[in-house]
């Protein structure tokens, strides 16, 4: 605290001696001066900490001071003291950006309460929030060796988040202590799907949400409450991200469910979301609508067809509405939509798909750049929240909250970095995905990998006879052999999906309704 400069300008300083002694008694050193030009005259020499300034001053007054220091040095806290309540001047003072407002008489704790607050808050931050996560660190590993259900592990991914954030913002040195709960949450995860995954598909009536049921569970029953919706689903968008967006819709909406949910394996657009569109299980798919699956070894799009998957879905429960469907792969496509908006209100559903997340994840590992400007996961998300700020996306749910429609927010699949490489050996044939592989003569070590031998069993289509799946857990990629350190190199701590982590596996499912 000694490093801590004040200056304080009072006209009637003198009289403030006490607090002054009180404050140097503390180790701050302070400074006093008797006008707003001498405060201005000291701001020009020397370096403060913070400033408390006299609003009722002969000579320059209290806001002119303000200004002109401000001038001098904008990112100062200054602290206006007044005798005055009258409500033009607090409002000329929060407008020039005043760090705290006092009305005389002031006591030596208020002025040390408003140095706490603006000069060592993010200390005092940093102390305890590292304090709480040191005690909340044995809990948190309890629960995780003690989870036997799917809601045991969601409360433990919202624990692990809310600390991640906590830790992320604060910079305290725990980070690294999180991550190695994280590494450990999702080994011990892994291990929970290998055992109940199979399960789950066996007894659709007593299992966690999956894929195929978000429509059937979380959409129609709004529906036919005849409620307006629009679907959002933002691809590759993880808990952590749904969190750093969430403020900024709060002006908007109220969030009267949030909740996550287990997407389906693998954990690929092409599985995931259109088992999100369809009502079902990817072999179900490719059996009722060839014509509308796409097996890996095909050369088009693998989500060419989602419009007619809803309609399938719709029209397969007997259902009545009227949808619109809509994709946003640039923020044109964005643009386009808001300009036609109105359009969409002769729907009851509206289901847009936007893929900027899935892009930036992508991007950041083709490009050196986006890499280096989002070389962490903090980073990350901080590039998710300025895309949402700054793109059409914002924008379109202020149109949705305007028009009184309820909002689902889901994503099909999370996403995580990768840094461990898993060899593997395939044909020609096998696909180039690195968190899972489907192939006939697949060659692997069985102990760093959940195996699926018979697709069908887990609502899989085999491309062969002889086809199985296998999955990449924790911060496993798969990486042939040939050419293997620099297939290493390239795609070390990158953002890969497809396989089993509780950052590909439980994604937000958020119902949002507009304030009145």
């Amino acid at each position: 605290m000694s490093a801590v400069k004040i200056l304080w300008a009072d006209d009637e300083i003198d009289l403030l001696k006490p607090h002054v002694f009180f404050l140097e008694a503390k180790g701050y050193e302070v400074v006093t001066v008797i006008s707003g030009q001498d405060a201005i005259d000291c701001c020009k020499e020397q370096s403060f900490s913070i400033i408390f300034l006299d609003e009722n001053m002969p000579g320059l007054s209290g806001l002119e001071t303000l200004n002109q220091i401000k001038a001098i040095n904008p990112n100062i806290p200054i602290v206006m003291i007044t005798k005055s309540e009258e409500e033009h001047i607090m409002n000329q003072a929060i407008g020039s950006k005043i760090a705290d407002y006092l009305i005389k008489p002031v006591n030596p704790n208020q002025i040390l309460l408003s140095i706490k607050k603006n000069v060592h808050q993010t200390q005092i931050i940093n102390e305890k929030t590292t304090t709480e996560y040191q005690q909340e660190f044995n809990r948190i590993g309890m629960q995780i060796n003690d989870s036997v259900t799917a809601d045991d592990w969601k409360e433990i991914y919202k624990k692990l988040i809310y600390w991640e954030l906590e830790l992320s913002e604060s910079q305290t040195g725990m980070s690294e202590l999180l991550q190695m709960q994280k590494i450990e949450a999702n080994q011990v995860f892994a291990k929970f799907i290998k055992r109940n995954y199979q399960d789950w598909l066996d007894r659709p009536d007593d299992r966690p949400i999956l894929s195929p049921d978000i429509f059937k569970k979380k959409l129609f029953p709004l529906l036919d409450n005849n409620e307006r919706v629009f679907f959002i689903l933002i691809d590759n968008f993880r808990l952590d991200q749904w969190r750093v967006v969430k403020d900024l819709l709060a002006e908007y909406f109220t969030f009267t469910e949030e909740d996550l949910y287990y997407s389906i394996l693998p954990t690929a657009t092409q599985y995931a979301r259109n088992a999100i569109f369809s009502g079902l299980m990817p072999l179900q798919i490719s059996e009722m609508f060839p014509e509308l699956w796409v097996d890996e070894e095909g050369e088009e799009g693998k989500n060419l067809n989602e419009a007619p998957l809803i309609q399938t879905q719709i029209e397969r429960f007997r259902k009545k509405y009227t949808f619109s469907y809509h994709k946003i792969n640039e923020s044109s496509f964005g643009d386009k939509i808001i300009q036609n908006f109105d359009r969409m209100d002769n729907n009851q559903l509206n289901v847009i798909v936007i893929n900027f997340v899935d892009m930036l994840s992508h991007a950041r590992t083709e490009s050196k750049m986006i890499r280096e400007l989002a070389s962490t996961e903090a980073a990350y998300r901080s590039l998710t929240r300025s895309w949402f700020i700054h793109s059409s996306t914002m924008e379109l749910f202020r149109h949705i909250a305007a028009k009184g429609a309820k909002v689902i927010v889901t994503t099909d699949h999370g996403t995580i970095r990768v840094n461990q490489p898993v060899k593997v050996i395939g044909d020609k044939n096998t696909n180039t995905n690195l968190r899972y592989k489907v192939g006939k003569n697949l060659s692997y070590n069985f102990k760093e990998i959940y195996e699926i031998r018979n697709p069908e069993k887990a609502g899989l289509p085999s491309p062969n006879i002889s086809s199985k799946y296998i999955f990449a857990m924790n911060e496993d990629f798969f990486a042939y052999p040939n050419n293997y350190n620099y297939y290493v190199s390239y795609y070390t701590d990158t953002f890969q999906h497809g396989g089993i982590s509780l950052e590909e596996m439980l994604i937000p499912l958020i119902t949002l309704e507009p304030k009145k």
